[in-house]
């Protein structure tokens, strides 16, 4: 008995188990059946309606202009600012028809006044046929439409093809039709035509009065897609041509980069720098537009607006320039070249150059450029600035370049450091002799010091022979190495003599390669008398030498900032921007201070070049003159192959641990033989300018510190907005 009962309980456990598992495997059938016919009624019977909700909210960035970010010098004074400006607006929804727009346009027309200036002759014979429909299109009969639509397949093609005829066949005396305010209208409606569904677009943010702005405010009931708002307009505190410019919002986006811009999300009347440091850092400088979420009903007129994103200002920049010393720099180039000017032989002199630049980190503190050109309306003289010309534009520099010439020869190992030349005229085979200014036709032995000293040429010559594997002998003919050019090229490459320097600023120019017709040519490149060179390169090659023999990549950002909170200090800082060095050139620290003592006897020697400019100055100094006979290439066309001279000037201070790093640039100063050294004399009251500021500066607490930098007020009244700018650039 007790074996049956033991059986039995184990069949019920057996049932239970089994009864338990089909309930589990119903429940889960029953609970995947519930979830697929839910599945199926939301696709099936609700699909469309989600589908349709879904499609009722887009998000699209929405032009709010933005402010630019501010531009700063060095110290925290404002270059370049932003004013708030009245600006109206029109928003196309996809519903919008062109009647709809015409109708508003034809409304705004009477309520503000619009330039018609951009208006195009395509424009005006698009609008007369919109005018005009049934007149336009029986221009072109039913036998020629059917003709045209036999050619082209497509219904397209062939509508654009009937439109091109009808355009050709408007006269003048129809287009003559549009009165003054069918053509204001029209300009409105261009620019209402020109954005996207759902962006505003700007109709007028150029003068708009507060007349114009109350009216157009007060009438928003009755101008579906118009609104009132503000713009902002670009401002310079300063005429510096390198900070560059914004195009104005009624020109937009320039058509060379329109498609790179479009695809980063800007709109096509939106300001973008155009030119240099403007342009070179528009990702930083250009604000982030607002993203919103436009809500549409089924018919897709838009019935709210949520904003995700609000927007900001443009990154602050800090540049290394020092707008006080610049503003003294341009003032001393400036009286010089016209001094120079004013002097005989000067008839194609036009132009001079300055750069200041911080040897160790590259920092330029002072980029001047001064040209002298005529005013197109009165014929007068007038000074432009020119600072661009510093990277953009390059000359024969002359002696200055004396100091790499001895290096290269160091390097190559053809002289050592302290070896004796004889200073003599050079005479080659079929040649003029080729001798130093000091010495016509004598013999003076001298050593590299004193050739730099005294500015030897006979010296270098004779450097440039030894690198060509030529010891001087009289009337010697010249069979040189053939990589004789291309290793001198090279060790002047290595100080950025005509290379790319690196600068931050876009379009800098290498110079000109001079074209080697005779081996007797690699004289004159050794003493800065063949290849050309920008005045940026000469203050980078002086920096290399003035630091200790690294090329340091030139700069004019200095910093990164968020905008200002409170408009008293500059905002908190991003990034500081380190300085770069591109190479190191191949000499020894032993050679570089040997070269440094030759350019100290230049300023204090009893036979230095520059020694009546800086012999008395109260700090030490170093540096080297230049003179170049040129033949002229300048704008004057007529007037090309003139002899002519050039005159440069390169130096650091103070001289046992250099601060800065210049170089003047003054092309084409005289065809006589006469002239004064206006080379020296800008290098050395500039100099001056900077030692008494660097005072000045350390008396007042002004500093270039990276914590709580306050904001300087500006150092001029001078302003230049961007209508201002964009009309000088027109002209």
């Amino acid at each position: 008995m007790r074996k049956l009962k033991k059986s039995s309980s184990k069949g019920d456990s057996r049932t239970n188990l089994s009864f338990r598992m089909n309930v589990l495997f119903i429940s889960i059938f029953i609970l995947f059946s519930i979830l697929i016919l839910r599945l199926g009624y939301l696709q099936i019977v609700k699909g469309e309606e989600y589908v349709l909700e879904v499609q009722r909210t887009e998000e699209v960035s929405v032009n709010t202009s933005s402010p630019r970010g501010r531009i700063y010098d060095r110290y925290g004074r404002i270059l370049v600012d932003n004013e708030p400006q009245n600006a109206i607006t029109y928003t196309k929804f996809p519903t919008t028809t062109q009647e709809e727009m015409i109708e508003v346009a034809e409304k705004l027309a009477k309520l503000i006044e619009q330039p018609t200036n951009r208006v195009t002759l395509r424009d005006k014979k698009d609008f007369w046929i919109m005018k005009n429909k049934e007149k336009a299109y029986a221009k072109v009969s039913k036998n020629e439409e059917k003709q045209i639509k036999a050619k082209y397949e497509d219904e397209k093609e062939a509508q654009i093809e009937i439109d091109r005829l009808v355009r050709e066949r408007i006269t003048d005396e129809e287009l003559a039709e549009l009165s003054d305010f069918d053509l204001e209208v029209l300009a409105i409606y261009r620019e209402m035509a020109s954005g996207y569904n759902l962006s505003p677009q700007i109709i007028k943010s150029e003068n708009v009065t507060a007349e114009e702005f109350a009216r157009v405010s007060e009438r928003l009931f009755d101008l579906p897609g118009v609104n009132t708002t503000t713009d902002w307009k670009r401002v310079k505190l300063s005429s510096l041509a390198i900070l560059g410019r914004t195009t104005v919002p009624s020109k937009g986006i320039p058509k060379s980069q329109l498609n790179y811009y479009l695809a980063r999300d800007y709109s096509r009347n939106d300001r973008v720098g155009e030119s240099y440091f403007e342009s070179q850092y528009e990702e930083l400088l250009q604000g982030r537009k607002s993203v919103v979420k436009n809500v549409t009903n089924r018919k897709g007129e838009v019935v709210d607006t949520i904003t995700t994103f609000k927007g900001e200002p443009g990154k602050d920049l800090v540049t290394t320039i020092d707008i006080e010393l610049q503003a003294a720099a341009e003032k001393i180039v400036e009286e010089k070249l016209l001094q120079a000017k004013s002097a005989g032989g000067s008839s194609l002199l036009d132009r001079a150059f300055y750069i200041m630049m911080n040897p160790h980190t590259g920092e330029i503190l002072a980029m001047v450029g001064k040209k002298i050109e005529r005013d197109p309306e009165t014929g007068k003289q007038i000074i432009v600035d020119y600072s661009y010309g510093t990277f953009t534009t390059a000359y024969e520099v002359g002696s200055t370049i004396k100091a790499a010439t001895l290096l290269t020869g160091y390097r190559e190992g053809v002289i050592k450091p302290g070896t004796v030349l004889v200073d003599q005229p050079i005479k080659l085979a079929s040649t003029d002799p080729k001798s130093s200014i000091f010495n016509r036709g004598g013999r003076i032995p001298m050593n590299d010091l004193t050739a730099l000293e005294r500015s030897s040429n006979s010296y270098m010559f004779q450097v440039a022979l030894k690198l060509a594997g030529l010891e001087y002998r009289y009337n010697m003919g010249l069979q040189i190495k053939d990589d004789t050019l291309l290793r001198m090229r090279n060790g002047y490459a290595e100080f950025g003599l005509g290379v790319n320097t690196g600068i931050d600023l876009p379009n800098e120019f290498s110079g000109f390669k001079g074209e080697m017709d005779t081996p007797g040519k690699i004289l004159d490149l050794a003493i800065g008398q063949f290849d050309t060179y920008t005045p940026l390169q000469l203050v980078q090659y002086i920096s290399t030498i003035a630091n200790g023999g690294y090329r340091v990549q030139p700069r004019l950002l200095k910093e990164v900032r968020e905008p200002s909170k409170d408009g008293k200090t500059l905002g908190p800082l991003i990034e500081e921007v380190q300085p770069k060095i591109l190479n190191r050139i191949s000499n020894t620290d032993e050679e570089i201070n040997h070269v440094k003592k030759g350019l100290r006897r230049v300023y204090i020697g009893n036979q230095g070049t520059a020694r009546s400019v800086f012999g008395n100055t109260p700090y030490t100094a170093a540096g080297k003159t230049g003179t170049a006979e040129v033949v002229y290439y300048g704008p004057i066309r007529e007037k090309w192959r003139t002899h002519t001279i050039t005159l440069t000037h390169v130096g650091f201070a103070p001289y046992e641990n250099p601060e800065v790093a210049y170089a003047v640039v003054i092309p084409w100063v005289t065809t006589s033989n006469s002239y004064t050294s206006y080379n020296n004399q800008i290098a050395r009251e500039v100099l001056d300018v900077y030692f008494e500021l660097k005072n000045k500066y350390a008396n007042s607490k002004i500093s270039d510190q990276t914590v709580n930098k306050e904001i300087l007020p500006s150092t001029t009244d001078e302003k230049i907005d961007e209508d201002t700018e964009e009309q000088m650039v027109n002209e």
